[in-house]
């Protein structure tokens, strides 16, 4: 009787879960493997991957990926242990103000970027008000650097977040006994911090470049010029071209891109929890 009755509450939840998400999901791959609705053909996938759009738009969305990963890891790793080890007035604000930017929307973050440095934006328009030049210095937003600069931007407080749980971890004492024999600051970070730190560094690196992969809304707002990735690939396939088997496959590779880095995610989370749990 409890296993019928754990079985009848799961149903619900697990009916909608393959309603909602499942099936649209099972239609884009029989869609990306039936381009003419009918039959089974996976011509589809040999006429997106041969095309140089769709390999310059990997090799684009893996070094962006990548390369936001890296920035906002080292940027967020230096900004923990600001707020974390070195008491300053308003830290503790500054702490709760990361979880409120986690609910920000990639694009409100642009945009705001654009506002400061974007073609009519304050740096430029100070610039040019200074010096009487007709346009401003500051035009790196329509790049891939911006793109690069906004993920930074955007993704760091998501590896500040464990970052900030795990060093609350830290023994103090630790710390002191460090620094009474002698360590130096740079020391005591390298010995002490960061082995306790390093699986939740791991675990928010490998989450932002998930979701690094996947940002559409950032790519879009800036407006760069020549940086298509597999995101706005499929939006400019389906939308724009009307390609929809094209969207499809171009969909499905940026899926196992995504579900094979989040297997990645899920893999160092667990070894931080057994480490934990041995600690």
């Amino acid at each position: 009787m409890p296993n019928k009755a754990a079985w009848a509450l799961a149903l619900p939840p697990v009916a909608v879960l393959g309603l909602v998400f499942l099936y649209p999901l099972a239609l884009v791959v029989r869609q990306s493997l039936s381009p003419d609705g009918g039959g089974f053909s996976p011509s589809a996938y040999g006429d997106v991957l041969a095309q140089a759009a769709f390999r310059d738009a990997l090799v684009n969305t893996v070094l962006i990926a990548v390369g936001a990963t890296l920035g906002a890891v080292v940027l967020g790793f230096a900004l923990a242990l600001v707020i974390a080890f070195v008491p300053f007035p308003g830290g503790k604000a500054l702490s709760r103000f990361v979880d409120v930017f986690l609910s920000f929307p990639s694009f409100l973050i642009t945009l705001a970027l654009l506002f400061v440095y974007g073609t009519a934006g304050m740096a430029n328009g100070l610039w040019t008000g200074a010096t009487g030049a007709a346009h401003g210095p500051f035009g790196f937003l329509h790049t891939p650097w911006g793109v690069l600069l906004a993920e930074v931007t955007y993704f760091t407080p998501f590896v500040m977040r464990p970052l900030l749980a795990a060093f609350s971890q830290v023994e103090t004492a630790q710390l002191e006994a460090a620094a009474s024999l002698g360590a130096t600051a740079p020391r005591i970070v390298r010995r002490v911090i960061l082995p306790e730190a390093l699986p939740s560094l791991a675990a928010g690196g490998s989450l932002v470049l998930v979701m690094c992969l996947n940002e559409f809304g950032i790519v879009l707002f800036t407006g760069a010029k020549g940086v298509t990735t597999l995101p706005t690939l499929v939006y400019g396939k389906a939308i724009l071209d009307g390609d929809y088997p094209g969207a499809c496959v171009v969909a499905v590779v940026n899926i196992a891109l995504s579900v094979a880095l989040y297997g990645l995610y899920r893999f160092i989370t667990s070894l931080n929890g057994v480490r934990r749990a041995r600690a």
